[in-house]
């Protein structure tokens, strides 16, 4: 073989070489698992979402900050985000951007780098705050002894959402007890507003009797009983109204005895909205297979690990037990140290109390209680009480549950010093907190200070 066809076979060689890894690729890419793409570790909160990578980088450009806001730009609006882009891209503040560029979400999260990233996927160094903030320590006496890496401990200061934890909120409840004479929580009522509201046609109530499942549909008796004793059944929400679905290729509908979360979105818009948002199905809003509790990085139950999670996994396909979804549904997967505490704390007692009839509606505390809170909305055109589906809407930082959750049942004071003590936070709250946040106490002092000087001649 002289050297002209050597050459030639290398080059054959080099093309086959590149022809199989492209292949490789090409079907690594396209298929199920694209693990081998990643140059990293993801963060906890991304880390679901990491083979739809187009849901954050655009190709050949990047990440994009329109990526960021797309998911989490409303989340920022809601809480009056305390650090905005406007700030920083204000004249008045040119100077700030020299010392840190935060005009844009990417100067302080990134992916894929972890032994950079700490908590909330933050990758600049936890004294961030004190290089736009040092007059803090000459305008506030009180500030001096804290350290500068100190600001973001729970209970003083969030980057963005401070709707718990600014003066005027902390002077408004200095005083307030431990717990409030008459704890509740808001009661759901969605017959009600579906009554109201122009989404669902009034319609009489249904017997086990009246279902309308085709004749080749096997019903048995034991689905029909479960489906006739549930607030669907007494809202005329038929077999039909939710097993016949769109077909794309007919474009009529066609029976499904296997239904998702589109099907439920018919009368539970804003419900799947929240769950597509949160933890259980951000998977199915990338279009990713949908979540299994083998997949997270929170210890789960080892025979619940390949169960795929959708609206009736935890309310059931028939029954739609709101009870057994508040506390059994999250108990069959969820295996840390909170979830296990549950049924020994205060709260579980509440909850079995009201469960029984023996304490009043609202009075008990369920998982859902805190991590699926019930909260005001307006819906067209009529206020009802919505069950948040997100749990990412208060779920990291934990202060963010101040308001939509802990105030319900305790005063101010007591909420922060409990939320910052991770002891307490295992133990699912059983005892009380050993640790103590001054946020309150420096708000007495200075609404002292303030009248002080004011009535001073």
């Amino acid at each position: 073989m002289n050297a002209r066809q050597k050459t030639i076979g290398v080059w054959l060689g080099w093309v086959a070489f590149l022809l199989a890894m492209t292949a490789y690729l090409t079907h690594r890419w396209r298929g199920p698992d694209r693990t081998a793409f990643l140059p990293g570790p993801t963060s906890h909160g991304h880390y679901q979402i990491e083979l739809a990578c187009n849901a954050c980088h655009t190709p050949w450009m990047g990440v994009k900050e329109k990526a960021c806001l797309d998911c989490h730009g409303a989340e920022l609006k809601a809480a009056n985000d305390s650090h905005p882009k406007s700030k920083f891209t204000d004249p008045r503040n040119a100077d700030r951007l020299q010392v840190l560029a935060a005009d844009n979400c990417l100067t302080c999260h990134k992916e894929h780098v972890p032994e950079r990233t700490r908590a909330m996927g933050v990758m600049l160094p936890d004294d961030y705050c004190y290089r736009c903030h040092q007059e803090t320590v000459k305008e506030r006496p009180s500030h001096k002894d804290y350290a500068f890496n100190s600001c973001a401990t729970a209970g003083c200061h969030n980057y963005h959402d401070n709707t718990a934890l600014y003066e005027d909120f902390l002077v408004k409840h200095l005083d307030e007890p431990k717990t409030k004479s008459a704890p509740r929580v808001a009661t759901r009522a969605l017959l009600a507003f579906l009554n109201e509201s122009e989404r669902w046609p009034k319609k009489p109530a249904l017997t086990a009797a009246e279902h309308d499942a085709p004749a080749p549909v096997r019903a048995d008796q034991e689905t029909l009983h479960a489906w006739a004793t549930t607030s669907h059944a007494r809202a005329g929400v038929n077999c039909s109204d939710c097993h016949l679905v769109p077909d794309a290729q007919s474009k009529t509908k066609r029976w499904s005895d296997k239904l998702d979360h589109t099907a439920c979105a018919t009368c539970h818009k804003d419900e799947v909205g929240g769950f597509l948002a949160g933890k259980h199905g951000m998977r199915l809003a990338q279009g990713l297979p949908p979540m299994r509790p083998a997949l997270a990085r929170q210890p789960m139950r080892r025979e619940a690990a390949h169960r795929e999670l959708s609206c009736t996994s935890c309310h059931g396909s028939h029954e739609f037990d709101s009870r057994r979804a508040a506390v059994e549904s999250c108990l069959a997967c969820h295996n840390d140290s909170h979830s296990l505490a549950y049924k020994n704390s205060p709260h579980f007692a509440l909850w079995a109390a009201e469960t029984k009839g023996a304490a009043p509606a609202g009075s008990g505390v369920s998982c859902a209680t805190c991590h699926l809170p019930r909260q005001q909305s307006a819906t067209d055109g009529v206020t009802r009480v919505l069950v948040e589906h997100n749990q990412n809407a208060n779920l990291r930082p934990n202060e963010k549950m101040v308001r939509s959750v802990c105030l319900d049942c305790h005063g101010l004071g007591f909420t922060l010093d409990a939320l910052a003590d991770p002891a307490l936070v295992r133990a699912n709250f059983t005892g009380l907190p050993a640790r103590h946040v001054e946020s309150l106490d420096l708000a007495a002092r200075r609404l002292l200070e303030t009248q002080s000087k004011q009535t001073k001649p």
